[in-house]
């Protein structure tokens, strides 16, 4: 069974809007863990702009399914924060201060010192690592040699691709996937992955254990209720069809 890791960078980015407390973030992450989710993501960023440090605390104390936590190494508020609240997964990824959003998986080959020896840091407190990768069979390789135990895997090009010509956008990670295996990593992906074109990219990448999901999971649940559309993720995770589509019988549980 894929795995569905909630992002909930969204609803924090709504409550700093105004200011207080509303909506209330970890009363929105229980609510996803108990409407189905397999996990709770968030990317805290220097700024805090969206996500809170304080939130992050918060919500190792109170969840009770995985906390996988993405962000930036090179940030030592960062890799303090993860040490201190010793999340189920660590997700590392290059983002550069200020930037909006994740854009690029990381150069493993240029930057593999460095991401061997945070993720050393981590495996050593029991942390499991995951390292953000474009689909780029060099890419997984080098990343392999850090010891990291997944990559996650950009998913941004197939998104915009793929009503254009969804075979065309998966190819590449296809042989992405089944380069990871080779390699014996575990596979995650991430980023603009929707109602839309969830269902055959989980259909089509082998060995895919978990997706992670924020925008356009919380910008349905707008239109269609938090617990509904959880519960419409999931189902195109656990029944993958390529002809599944964004069909008006699913508006209710």
């Amino acid at each position: 069974m894929i795995r569905l890791s909630v992002n909930i960078n969204k609803i924090a980015t709504l409550r700093n809007a105004r200011g207080g407390n509303n909506p209330d973030l970890l009363t929105a992450a229980l609510n996803c863990e108990r409407f189905g989710a397999d996990g709770i993501t968030v990317h805290p960023r220097p700024d805090e702009r969206h996500i809170r440090y304080e939130d992050v605390r918060a919500l190792k104390k109170e969840l009770k399914k995985e906390l996988n936590i993405e962000g930036n190494p090179r940030e030592q508020s960062f890799v303090d924060l993860v040490l201190e609240t010793r999340p189920a997964q660590v997700t590392l990824v290059p983002d550069a201060v200020g930037q909006l959003t994740s854009n690029h998986g990381w150069d493993t080959k240029r930057h593999h010192d460095f991401l061997k020896e945070m993720v050393a840091l981590f495996a050593a407190k029991g942390l499991r690592v995951s390292i953000f990768t474009d689909p780029d069979e060099e890419m997984i390789m080098h990343a392999k040699d850090t010891g990291t135990h997944r990559i996650e895997l950009y998913t941004e090009a197939y998104a915009r691709l793929y009503h254009q010509h969804r075979e065309q956008a998966i190819s590449q990670y296809i042989k992405a996937a089944q380069k990871a295996a080779v390699a014996g990593l575990e596979l995650n992906a991430g980023h603009d992955l929707d109602l839309d074109n969830l269902a055959y990219f989980a259909q089509q990448i082998p060995h895919l254990q978990e997706v992670s999901i924020g925008h356009a999971l919380i910008c349905d649940a707008l239109y269609l209720g938090l617990e509904n559309t959880i519960q419409m993720y999931k189902r195109r995770l656990q029944q993958p069809s390529p002809l599944t589509t964004f069909t008006p019988d699913e508006y209710s549980v």
